[in-house]
């Protein structure tokens, strides 16, 4: 890891604001300085894939803009004063304060300010996001647990039959995270559960939040991130949990996943079979349309495969590529600096799956770094590759004359909206977008048109696909 972070693929521990306006009918009221929460939406809204305020983001996000006033008398009255405001002028069903560095710093209790302002008709939570305290990745676990322990405080569970609460992607981080979290709730759905997805356009919103110690078990869908809120619940409403740490992407995995589901919950075997066996039939006729594009160009076709992503999605495509796609592992770079029991957990986890991954899972978050070890790693062994990365890594793919998939943020010359590359339909989206990578790239359609690569300098993607 670098001393320095040049090209960082994540932001501080405030950007759990999009957290907050993931969910439906939610309001972050940030206690920072001026531009923090800005900076934020900048990155993880427009810089992924331009994902827009919705209701209430962007300039609309209420906020203190701390000043010296505040760092040297505390700025626990103005946060009063400026949540007041917001009961007036911002309807929402859960208000969010979220401490940036300067309250962090000064010590405004936020949590205490939130409890006195929180009512029935105005719910209140105070969360501490100081940029200090980690990245987003970080912030979205202290956001989820702080709503979890303060808005349900008093909650009573009555465990209702089939009812699953789903902890998994970190919205706006994951540039797919509306369009994942649909997909999630689908394929479960598919087992003849009822699904609290908690975020995204498939949830309905809060109400989903004060459904969750109701449920009969909670799923998490990552190596670390959510694993927290589980725990949590299971100490506090005695709900079981099932830590799936592979975020599940194309056939194998994701009929694996839901049987594991369907036995912890001993769901009928017979209708989990029939959904699966109908999802996998779907799939194998899809996959085997592509077989002209491996017979005829399989020249052309990407065979090294290098990662660059958080552990829970990078992990889920990693398998995907390797163990559907054939594709040869080169490197994985984490880059959400997760605890070691979790980078752990991913080397152990791809290593099982082929050996070829053995030391090749690597924790670096500069983005600068990884392109110089992959580009002297493509110019060794001068092998057709994918690449999983972000708009950063475009020169990178341009260059080496080689597939870029965006699947990390930033993302920053695509429009993003409910594409997915996970469970049964990510698999087929991401095995559509590689190989029309092939094309876009022009190693074949300039061989059919006569034309040199030199003598076309410009290239257009498919529609509907983000392959660069």
């Amino acid at each position: 890891m670098s001393s320095i972070i040049q090209e960082a693929k994540f932001t501080c521990a405030l950007g759990a604001q999009q957290t907050v306006l993931g969910i439906q009918g939610a309001v972050p009221v940030i206690h920072a300085g001026p531009g923090c929460s800005q900076r934020q939406f900048t990155y993880l809204a427009n810089g992924s894939g331009y994902q827009g305020e919705g209701y209430a983001g962007g300039g609309q996000i209420p906020c203190t803009n701390a000043s010296q006033t505040e760092v040297v008398f505390g700025g626990e009255k103005k946060l009063s004063t400026l949540l007041d405001s917001a009961f007036k002028v911002m309807k929402a069903d859960l208000y969010v304060v979220m401490a940036g560095c300067t309250a962090g710093i000064v010590g405004d209790d936020v949590k205490q300010v939130a409890s006195d302002h929180s009512s029935p008709a105005h719910p209140v939570v105070g969360v501490d996001t100081s940029g200090f305290r980690g990245n987003n990745y970080k912030g979205h676990n202290i956001v989820v647990e702080g709503i979890i322990d303060q808005l349900l405080e008093e909650a009573e569970p009555k465990v209702r039959r089939g009812l699953v609460n789903v902890f998994s992607v970190v919205p706006n981080q994951n540039p797919y995270w509306r369009g994942d979290l649909e997909e999630i709730k689908r394929i479960l759905e598919g087992l003849g559960l009822e699904v609290n997805i908690l975020f995204g356009y498939g949830s309905s919103g809060v109400s989903e939040w004060y459904d969750i110690p109701n449920a009969e078990l909670n799923i998490v869908l990552s190596p670390w991130v959510g694993l927290g809120a589980a725990k949590l619940c299971q100490r506090r409403f005695g709900t079981p949990y099932l830590h799936w740490p592979v975020l599940p992407v194309g056939l194998k995995d994701t009929s694996e996943f839901l049987r594991k589901v369907a036995e912890t919950l001993s769901l009928d075997p017979e209708r989990t079979e029939k959904f699966i066996l109908a999802e996998e039939r779907r799939f194998k006729r899809y996959f085997v349309s592509l077989g002209d594009v491996f017979t005829d160009y399989a020249a052309y076709l990407p065979y090294d495969l290098y990662v660059i992503d958080d552990t829970a999605y990078g992990l889920g495509v990693a398998r995907f590529c390797t163990r559907e796609l054939g594709m040869i592992p080169q490197a994985f770079f984490v880059i959400d600096e997760p605890p070691q029991t979790a980078k752990d957990l991913v080397a152990e986890n791809l290593t099982a799956l082929d050996e070829a991954w053995k030391g090749k899972v690597l924790t670096e978050p500069d983005n600068a770094v990884i392109r110089g070890v992959i580009e002297q790693r493509i110019a060794a062994r001068q092998t057709k590759s994918l690449i999983l990365g972000s708009s950063w890594d475009k020169d990178l793919a341009d260059e080496t004359d080689n597939i870029l998939i965006y699947h990390s943020a930033p993302v920053t010359d695509a429009a993003i909206l409910n594409r997915t590359y996970v469970g049964y339909t990510g698999g087929l989206n991401l095995m559509q977008d590689i190989y029309t990578g092939v094309f876009d790239r022009h190693a074949v359609s300039n061989l059919t048109h006569g034309e040199t690569s030199r003598e076309r300098n410009t290239y257009r993607p498919a529609a509907g696909s983000n392959c660069n």
